[in-house]
């Protein structure tokens, strides 16, 4: 979220296998170097999270804030996905994983380009009037 703009930014990479540290870790830094400037990122205590936190510590051009634990409410990230499982892919049956991949991308792509929208998963973790 750029804070002066109110501009709400959506990054995101599927992957084919469970996400372990080193993608997070590999994630941020990519991200980093594609925005170009420093970076707060708000996560949840996801153990992976936890993990890479501790290896990115070094880098002064993050910080990390927490959520509270089991508070999946105060997560806009949270709004999103129920958003892409029960609005866009409700009784969607895919014919292969990379179908599946395909339609989310298109899920989150079409999020990515809705303000509204974006906005209306920030109000409602609170986090946004």
């Amino acid at each position: 979220m750029a804070p002066w703009a109110l501009r709400i930014g959506v990054y995101f990479r599927l992957y084919d296998h469970n996400i372990v540290t080193v993608d997070v870790v590999d994630f941020v830094k990519h991200l980093h170097r594609q925005l170009g400037r420093k970076l707060i990122l708000v996560w949840d205590r996801w153990n992976v999270h936890r993990a890479a936190a501790r290896r990115l510590a070094r880098y002064r051009w993050l910080h990390i804030e927490w959520l509270p634990a089991y508070a999946p409410e105060l997560n806009p990230v949270e709004s999103m996905w129920n958003h892409t499982k029960y609005s866009d892919l409700a009784n969607f049956v895919p014919d292969d994983s990379q179908h599946l991949g395909r339609a989310i991308r298109c899920s989150i792509t079409n999020q990515r380009h809705d303000p509204y929208l974006k906005h209306s998963f920030f109000r409602h973790a609170d986090l946004i009037p």
